[in-house]
């Protein structure tokens, strides 16, 4: 089969929702490309990053709630997302976060690629990979970081599972995916290759304890497919492998479908359209409050029920 492109974006939970602004716009230099709400909770924020467009490959979402407390790190959660940066560009990086007193926790390398870790507002664990060839993103020409060194959208993932073996049963007979190297405890799968996100590692741990979600956790990893026929075809294969899988749902800006992993973790199927401009203009993306037609009504108390976001 055609292997997925790779990873459509990727969705995390927070806490305070000026402070998680603040980092991955100010600091990571990520553009703020659309702010609704959880469709299925309105009285919080969804609050998309994204390069200028917010294309598929380059989109951390977030679900931030005053006062939630951390999350747990362990099994069936993944355990770090990492973002492509170009050739020689870790050294800028380096000097940036430690001039917002948010110094890297490791640098080093992994599978021959120069890797710098760190961690956001609220703990959740960011790489940073030297790639030789950046995947093709659109970069946000208003933001605070040099074009040479923005992030180039996602490099993959790493996921933490006990045992390798379902999981990477389903990257490669229902995904597409191809096993491409080993490393101590980490298995490193690849999508089509040149695409965003098109990595995801296995990290397995068999005695770690289960995760527990709260700030700083990755809610789910969405893939891409084109189209929202390609989308039906795989929820197909996916039922008959014995998943369970949700109904389609309109997420405004793409359709989704989700289900759980073998290995425990909440993964969507996400089409690439419409995409993030259906409803503002380029200059717009990120501006204001965005509602889809079925909460359009409650606008008023939604509004009034949300957490303040500081100056926006």
């Amino acid at each position: 089969m055609q292997a997925l492109a790779g990873i459509h974006h990727i969705t995390a939970l927070a806490n305070d929702p000026c402070a998680n602004v603040e980092f991955y716009q100010d600091v990571l230099g990520q553009r703020l490309v659309k702010r609704t709400v959880n469709f299925d909770d309105p009285n919080m924020h969804h609050l998309y990053y994204g390069d200028e467009v917010g294309s598929p490959g380059t989109i951390l979402t977030f679900f931030p709630w005053p006062g939630l407390r951390r999350g747990q790190r362990g099994v069936g959660e993944a355990a770090a997302v990492a973002y492509a940066v170009a050739h020689d560009s870790l050294a800028y990086w380096r000097a940036r976060l430690a001039a917002y007193d948010m110094p890297a926790t490791d640098d080093g390398e992994r599978f021959g690629q120069p890797v710098l870790i760190l961690e956001d507002v609220d703990g959740m664990p960011l790489e940073l990979v030297e790639v030789e060839s950046p995947p093709p993103v659109q970069l946000w020409r208003g933001g605070p970081i040099p074009a040479e060194h923005m992030l180039r959208g996602f490099f993959g993932v790493t996921l933490r599972v006990r045992a390798a073996e379902p999981t990477a049963t389903l990257l490669t007979e229902l995904f597409g995916y191809r096993l491409v190297a080993t490393e101590g405890d980490r298995l490193r799968f690849q999508a089509t290759p040149g695409a965003p996100g098109a990595i995801v590692d296995l990290l397995v741990q068999p005695h770690a304890p289960v995760g527990r979600m709260g700030a700083g956790s990755v809610h789910h990893v969405a893939f891409r497919v084109p189209d929202e026929a390609a989308q039906l075809a795989l929820r197909e294969r996916l039922v008959a492998a014995g998943l369970s899988v949700t109904p389609v749902r309109d997420r405004q800006y793409f359709r989704s479908v989700y289900f759980y992993e073998p290995g425990g973790v909440l993964f969507e199927i996400a089409t690439d359209g419409p995409g993030m401009l259906i409803d503002e203009t380029l200059t717009e993306l990120g501006s204001a409050l965005r509602l889809p037609p079925w909460l359009e009504t409650y606008r008023p108390e939604i509004a009034q029920a949300l957490p303040p976001l500081g100056n926006l």
